[in-house]
């Protein structure tokens, strides 16, 4: 006899978009409690388990505040109405709610404006026309459910239940199931039962659960591709890529592992949650349509089980390096390490490199160390980091009667450097491997340079300097941190690979009426010529994640906006609701310089 002991959701809020999964305990005769998924085409001791997911709806439409998603709204903003802002983001709980709000949310009454200023009719269908009425705007108390309507007719199954005086929707009928727009201001039931096999007739009691209301899901507003080349950034985001041109994504995702309720307090539980997460990463993503994608801090699991097949049904090809062990004494399926993936359409591997910065580590202490000190500065060096290296071959070719034959190739290096502040030489020794290890790819061949990553260093420091400036100066702060001597002599922390941030373009190129680039010269530190933040927690805002290129070989045709530090404070710090990862991804569209020969 199988038995269904209980059933209960992993968090606590449900999100539209987010895939519900309901922990299911069962128990056989004599044998533990598991958590397996018993389905009728395979039967478990002659029983099955059916589900069923109920969308439990009364005659009035619940709207959620679109600050506190969890408080049901009162009020709704006229001007994001007549704006045609989406309807989601005009609701709020309170005169209060709004009020605190308005610094942020007028920002989106000025973009419809602008939009449509810059765009025309083009622009209509996204924002309508909006008529400014001033610096506030108007509100409308919620009396009805037809006031709530944003003129979408809604589609509801065909299994419709009375009980109570309430109206059921039957809206699914598998183990899991992702909730809908039309799902909102409603609460589901899920339903779990054992049934008979032979009979197909249940046995024993339902056992069921209801959520809370279904809130939506944040939806960030799209960020914008900048042109730095002199082109129109729309006809930059809308033009079809051409064989010289290419896109690459760095972005550290924050793994499930790190994102603690301990570090994150002040993001909502639901918000912090990986099934959350992971689908709103996906989605963010998977807009950007990169030819290339560097992540960090991704889980081993959570690569084979969802990046992978997911970014694979868009067309990517995926490699990945989890970090070293040594240090690790949890699951190595969770363990975190560096996934590039590719399109496959546009590029192939030629070869692929993986960088130990514990096997450097063992090699330099063998080498340069006695016995007694080995011990100590392994502690020291052996940080479980890697580098992730491609060389990829670009389909297209290359163009031109002077590069004939030639094969048009690109190293990509992606990394994530060791995080503590204080092990200012662990820094710069994984750096200096890496940089080293590019060094000799690029002697071998004539190839375009790429370093992506999050290198836990700010513009100034001593990792930045080797990357940005090719060398480290000997009176740097930095250098005074080296217990073990690793950083001698000062002359090998130095190369020659051309390499330039890609970001640092926005300070180079001259502003254009309409490009947004003096809005994006706000966002940047004018001493270092890179974005003021990158990690916003908290604890610390500041850059921590590159984009390096060769400047010798490629050129920076656009650059993904930057955001602004006090949309992003609203929600306290990242991750927040609407971006799920404590850092922003960084992203760059290159174009090759044309080759001669040699």
């Amino acid at each position: 006899m199988l038995t269904v002991l209980r059933v209960h959701l992993p968090s606590d809020i449900p999100i539209v978009g987010c895939e519900l999964s309901p922990y299911v305990l069962l128990k056989r005769p004599n044998k533990t409690v598991g958590t397996e998924d018993v389905p009728e085409v395979a039967p478990l001791d002659g029983h099955f388990l059916r589900y069923k997911w109920y969308r439990i709806q009364s005659d009035r439409k619940v709207a959620i505040c679109s600050i506190h998603p969890s408080e049901q709204a009162t009020l709704q903003c006229i001007g994001c109405v007549k704006a045609k802002i989406p309807v989601a983001k005009s609701y709020h709980c309170s005169t209060k709610c709004y009020s605190d709000a308005w610094h942020h949310h007028r920002v989106l009454h000025e973009q419809a404006a602008s939009a449509v200023l810059e765009n025309g009719n083009e622009e209509e269908e996204i924002y309508g026309r909006f008529n400014s009425t001033g610096s506030s705007a108007s509100l409308t108390s919620l009396q009805s459910s037809t006031s709530l309507s944003n003129g979408t007719k809604l589609f509801y199954p065909t299994a419709v239940t009375q009980r109570n005086g309430e109206t059921w929707f039957e809206v699914g009928h598998s183990k899991t199931y992702t909730p809908t727009a039309d799902d909102i201001g409603h609460v589901l039931k899920f339903e779990c039962v054992v049934v008979n096999a032979e009979t197909k007739l249940p046995v024993g009691n339902v056992n069921s659960l209801l959520t809370s209301r279904v809130i939506p899901a944040p939806s960030p507003t799209p960020r914008r591709l900048i042109s730095v080349s002199g082109v129109d950034a729309h006809e930059l985001e809308a033009r079809v890529p051409s064989a010289l041109t290419f896109s690459v994504l760095s972005y550290n995702i924050l793994s499930e592992s790190h994102a603690t309720n301990d570090l994150y307090g002040y993001c909502p539980s639901w918000a912090l949650s990986w099934p959350y997460r992971r689908q709103n990463l996906l989605r963010e993503i998977v807009g950007y349509h990169a030819d290339i994608i560097c992540l960090q801090e991704v889980q081993k699991d959570h690569f084979e089980e969802f990046f992978e097949p997911e970014l694979d049904k868009h067309g990517y090809e995926a490699l990945f390096r989890r970090k070293s062990t040594e240090g690790f004494n949890g699951n190595n399926n969770t363990v975190d390490g560096c996934a590039t993936f590719f399109r496959k359409d546009k590029f192939s591997v030629v070869k692929k490199y993986e960088v130990e910065f514990n096997k450097a580590a063992q090699s330099l202490t063998e080498a340069t160390l006695s016995a007694a000190q080995k011990k100590s500065a392994l502690t020291r060096l052996v940080k479980d980091n890697v580098a992730l290296i491609l060389v990829l071959e670009a389909k297209f070719g290359y163009q031109g009667s002077d590069s004939l034959g030639k094969r048009q190739l690109v190293c990509v290096a992606n990394t994530h450097v060791h995080v503590p502040q204080e092990l200012k030489d662990v820094k710069l020794w994984q750096v200096n491997t890496l940089v080293k290890g590019l060094e000799k790819i690029a002697a071998s061949a004539d190839i375009p340079m790429l370093v992506c990553g999050d290198f836990n260093s700010v513009p100034g420091s001593a990792p930045h300097a080797l990357l940005a400036m090719g060398r480290v100066d000997p009176m740097h702060p930095d250098m005074a941190v080296d217990p073990l001597g690793i950083l001698q002599p000062l002359s090998k922390l130095a190369h020659l690979l051309p390499l330039v941030s890609a970001y640092s373009s926005f300070a180079r190129t001259v502003a254009g009426p309409g490009r947004g680039l003096e809005q994006q010269r706000k966002r940047m530190d004018p001493t270092t010529n890179e974005p003021l933040f990158t990690n916003c927690t908290r604890d610390f805002i500041g850059t921590r994640d590159y984009i390096f290129y060769s400047a010798d070989s490629l050129t920076v045709e656009g650059l993904l906006e930057l955001l602004d530090e006090d949309s992003l404070r609203k929600d306290t710090a990242l991750p927040s609701p609407e971006w799920s990862s404590d850092h922003i991804a960084l992203l760059a569209e290159f174009r090759c310089k044309p080759r001669t020969r040699r």
